[in-house]
């Protein structure tokens, strides 16, 4: 949208919970804009992809998976070092909301852990 106003560059991006093989990892030959500190990509070699990320503010800073077992569903997220706790609340916030989307059905929890 050409004529749409752009925000500024130092506004905070909001959190953004990414599926296995998203596009954002793989399309991308350079990562740093989205893995600064050359972490290496959460990327599982064949099919056998197990957890999707999180970007907090642009960057990957978490891992997270899905679990359903009758009529509750949770969403474990695995937070790298130095996740903030605003930050870790903003995770949880847009975790709830994904669960709202994915499993509508259920009763619903986001558990933010940190790695270990």
């Amino acid at each position: 949208m050409p004529e749409a106003p752009l925000s500024s560059g130092d506004l905070p991006a909001p959190v953004r919970f990414l599926p296995e093989y998203d596009n954002v990892l793989l399309s991308h030959a350079d990562r740093t804009r989205v893995i600064p500190d050359k972490r290496p990509v959460p990327l599982f070699a064949g099919d056998g992809a197990r957890a999707g990320t999180v970007l907090v503010d642009g960057n990957y800073r978490a891992t997270w998976r899905l679990s359903v077992a009758a009529r509750a569903a949770t969403i474990t997220v695995t937070a790298m070092p130095g996740l903030t706790r605003r930050e870790s609340d903003d995770v949880q916030a847009e975790g709830l909301q994904l669960l709202g989307f994915l499993v509508p059905e259920t009763d619903g929890e986001v558990i933010v852990t940190p790695t270990d």
